[in-house]
């Protein structure tokens, strides 16, 4: 009887990986989600970018088919960064991957574009099969913020009232806030004026704390 001649081991991983683009401020988590990623058979990390503003040329550069975003990065915003890929790269997939689980994150990521929002408490696997989903063309979303985004309603501020907010945070003046944004002093108050009344705060530091809880900042 003929021996069977050896067979070479096949390679398990897939003949072409699903290519990720990683944005993500804080190193050791950056590096640990690159590792535990890479780590599945048909996932690779092509780019990791710690800045909003590197996450187009990235992708442009790099051609992924996921962007994981996270949401406060410096520069712009993972939020303001997954609109500008619907623009410059629409067949890149947004999957946002934050700590704050905010319903109004949840809305503006969905206006973004994005096609995902998790949170970062989640295990990796679950990570990894909402990455596999976006890419068929499917939306994953965290089910317990989905239920406090629909039970928290829309955002009441308007785009300038939340610009004003926004301006205003770090303790700037009427006048500074009027000079950035190229308004007038009056208008600026009454933008101010609005959004405390919407928010149902006493001042504008605390609407700005209550519109960022919120996550309509």
């Amino acid at each position: 009887m003929c021996e069977p001649a050896n067979e070479t081991p096949r390679d398990h991983r897939p003949a072409r990986s699903i290519r990720v683009l990683l944005a993500e401020d804080q190193r050791m988590m950056r590096g640990a989600l690159a590792l535990l990623l890479g780590m599945e058979p048909d996932i690779e990390v092509v780019a990791q970018v710690a800045a909003g503003d590197a996450i187009v040329d990235a992708a442009l550069a790099h051609r992924p088919d996921v962007a994981l975003l996270d949401i406060e990065l410096p520069g712009v915003s993972g939020l303001d960064a997954a609109a500008q890929l619907r623009e410059q790269a629409p067949d890149c997939r947004v999957l946002i991957l934050t700590t704050f689980g905010r319903p109004g994150y949840l809305r503006r990521a969905m206006e973004a574009g994005a096609a995902g929002f998790l949170v970062k408490d989640g295990p990796v696997e679950e990570l990894a099969r909402a990455i596999r989903r976006v890419l068929t063309g499917q939306t994953v979303v965290d089910p317990a913020l989905a239920a406090a985004a629909l039970s928290a309603g829309p955002n009441p501020l308007t785009a300038r009232e939340c610009d004003v907010l926004k301006a205003s945070a770090d303790g700037a003046t009427v006048a500074d806030i009027a000079a950035k944004l190229h308004l007038s002093e009056s208008t600026v108050r009454n933008y101010l004026s609005a959004a405390i009344g919407k928010t149902g705060t006493r001042n504008r530091a605390e609407a700005v704390r209550e519109a960022r809880q919120q996550g309509w900042l």
